[in-house]
């Protein structure tokens, strides 16, 4: 009969790879989520933060009968409202802006120069900044000056309370965006 072998082998042992899970406090997740939240809210505060179609960005607006309206209490605030007409494949955008004078003006979010950037206006204070060069242009000038960098002028019309702008106008616009 034969014994087994007296020469014992050394059983193989496992190596721990990883520290066993951590259970994350309820506090952590609290703070995790304020900083997402934070995050967020700055992130709203950029002037562009709408291009990239996050916290509202412009309103779509449609044509009836040839004519886009829009309540002229929207714009009674004195900022800038931006919306968005989509014609021909495209969206034209245009801001509605109550200037210090109580001028109701228009533009289209674009300009004969930096239009191709794609990057509009950001309203500062009394004037719209283009996002592209910087030039500023002081908002009681929209509709009055054209060409360079300046708003592109939107024709409007205002009955009541009731600001109109013809579908036509705004397809003729769609060459800047």
């Amino acid at each position: 009969m034969q014994h087994p072998s007296p020469i014992l082998r050394p059983r193989p042992r496992a190596i721990a790879l990883a520290a066993p899970a951590q259970h994350t406090a309820p506090g952590h997740l609290v703070l995790l989520a304020a900083l997402i939240a934070l995050a967020l809210l700055l992130f709203s505060a950029l002037p562009r933060a709408h291009a990239f179609g996050f916290f509202g960005g412009p309103k779509e607006v449609k044509a009836q009968n040839g004519l886009v309206k829009v309540p002229v209490a929207d714009a009674a605030d004195g900022k800038a409202h931006f919306y968005t007409f989509k014609t021909g494949g495209k969206d034209v955008q245009f801001f509605v802006l109550k200037s210090k004078d109580g001028v109701l003006r228009t533009a289209l979010n674009a300009c004969d120069v930096c239009y191709r950037e794609k990057k509009g206006y950001t309203q500062e204070g009394d004037a719209m900044r283009c996002n592209n060069c910087g030039m500023k242009f002081h908002s009681t000038r929209i509709m009055e000056v054209k060409g360079g960098c300046n708003p592109s002028p939107l024709a409007r019309t205002i009955d009541g309370p009731t600001l109109t702008i013809r579908e036509a106008d705004l397809a003729a616009g769609v060459r800047f965006f």
